[in-house]
């Protein structure tokens, strides 16, 4: 999974930090959405999808990654 966030949509609800703190914060001045991590382990994966809904804006874009032929 790959997460990308466009801070300029953010309208600073905190939902994805609520849901998934391990991967998204927000700045202190102004609550504007931080990427903590772009590609999360799988155990966040759960989280992440559960946030992405939930943010207002549709800042949040999920990226999930392709399975692995023959693997």
């Amino acid at each position: 999974m790959n997460v990308e966030v466009d801070e300029g949509k953010c309208v600073a609800s905190g939902n994805c930090a609520a849901f998934a703190p391990a991967v998204f914060d927000q700045r202190d001045d102004d609550g504007t959405v931080i990427l903590l991590d772009a590609t999360p382990p799988e155990s966040e994966y759960e989280r992440v999808r559960e946030a992405h809904p939930r943010c207002p804006a549709a800042a949040i874009v999920l990226h999930e990654n392709p399975p692995v032929r023959g693997a």
